[in-house]
Order: structure tokens, then sequence, then C-alpha cells
């Protein structure tokens, strides 16, 4: 089931709500099924910054192809 945003005609009540298929949704708050589905933004997962390291220090082998220390070697 999507979950998806609404806004109700009536009482202008932004909400979300799971959904199955294209079933109209009541608002919660008046029960108006004047609601209309409003285009979300996807979510984005959050990678912290060390996550991905941009160049490789370790004073180990080469970590691969794209490794800095190839041609440092």
């Amino acid at each position: 089931m999507p979950l998806y945003e609404y806004v109700c005609l009536m009482c202008d009540l932004a909400f979300e709500e799971l959904v199955l298929k294209d079933e109209t949704v009541p608002c919660p708050a008046c029960a108006s099924r004047k609601t209309v589905r409003q285009l979300s933004v996807p979510a984005r997962p959050k990678i912290e910054a060390t996550a991905l390291p941009t160049a490789c220090k370790s004073a180990g082998p080469p970590c691969g192809p794209m490794c800095n220390r190839w041609n440092n070697s």
C-alpha cells in the first residue's frame, strides 16, 4: 500500500494516507470526500560524509582500480 499526501478542499488540511488503488480518501478532520492527492517529494536516504571515502589514505595496498595511489606506487 503506497503512502500518499492529500489536501482537503473543504478545510485545507494536509494529511497522509495509506491507499489501495484509486479509492477516495475522506478527510480525517471534517470527513469530506473532496480531497486531492498531492505530488510527493521522494525521500532520500541520509548518507554520512564518512560513509564514502573520497581518497584512499591508508598505508596498505591500493584499494581498487580507481585508487589515487596506483600511480604513486
